[in-house]
Formats: structure tokens, C-alpha cells, sequence
């Protein structure tokens, strides 16, 4: 990937592919503890759309999305929002990630359940999502994109 010559039509189908991904990612994230998917998938498919106009419009379409700066706090984040669902059930005298003692006032244990969960799966989405798209930025450290 040393010299990139940008393509109109390749930036412009990745451009209209780029919402729909990340909507579909977001679909896997809040709707993965009903059907197959969850955080990890749907992190996956974030982290996809973000790349593919990083890979089609090289650098300087790149900087109109995430920056590179933002991905470590992005991913710090969703690691915290994981391990401080788990460490609230633990304070309120469970095990750790245990759903029914979150506290949620007012709801019915299968409620608290799906609200935990919920939080769980937008975390660990959020991190894969950060951490990919790291990955894919410490790769080409240094190349010669445009």
C-alpha cells in the first residue's frame, strides 16, 4: 500500500455503503442478545465501515472520521462501561456481571436483565470497534498513503 491513486468511483460506492454497514452493525450490537450476534459482531461491523473509507480515500478522507488521537479513549471507554456494569452487580451483592442485582428501581428482574445486557453489548462493541480501527492505523504507520 505504498502509493494510493484515489478512484472516484471506488470512494463514491464506499461512501454509500459506509451508513448501511454501520447501521447494520448497530442493529447486531442492540438486538444480540435475542438473536445471533452481540458486541464483538457488531464492533467487527463498525469498525468495517470505518475502514473501508479509510482504505478507498486514503488519509485525507480518513481525518473527516474518527482521528487517530480518539480511538484509545473510544476503546478505554467501552472497556469501562463492560467492567463497571460487572463491578455495580458486584457492590450490590452479587457475582460479577450478574444482571438481576444492577440498580434499576422499578423493574421487573428480566427487564434489569435486558438493560444490563444491553450495556454490556454496547461496550464490548465500542471497544472491538476502537481497537480494530487501531490496529489498522499502527499497520500503516508510516506508509506513503496520500
Amino acid at each position: 500500500m505504498r502509493h494510493q491513486d484515489e478512484s472516484p468511483i471506488v470512494l463514491l460506492g464506499s461512501r454509500l455503503l459506509t451508513p448501511y454497514i454501520m447501521l447494520f452493525g448497530w442493529y447486531v450490537i442492540f438486538f444480540g442478545h435475542y438473536s445471533p450476534g452481540g458486541g464483538f459482531q457488531g464492533g467487527t461491523l463498525l469498525a468495517a465501515s470505518v475502514l473501508l473509507i479509510r482504505i478507498s480515500g486514503g488519509r485525507r478522507v480518513s481525518r473527516l472520521q474518527i482521528q487517530e488521537f480518539a480511538t484509545t479513549p473510544l476503546a478505554v471507554i467501552g472497556v469501562i462501561i463492560y467492567f463497571a456494569t460487572g463491578l455495580v452487580a458486584m457492590l450490590m451483592g452479587g457475582y460479577f456481571l450478574d444482571y438481576e442485582l444492577l440498580p434499576f428501581t422499578g423493574m421487573e428482574p428480566a427487564m434489569v436483565r435486558y438493560w444490563g445486557i444491553l450495556i454490556i453489548e454496547v461496550g464490548i462493541g465500542l471497544a472491538v470497534m476502537a481497537i480494530l480501527v487501531m490496529i489498522y492505523d499502527n499497520m500503516v504507520k508510516g506508509e506513503d498513503y496520500a
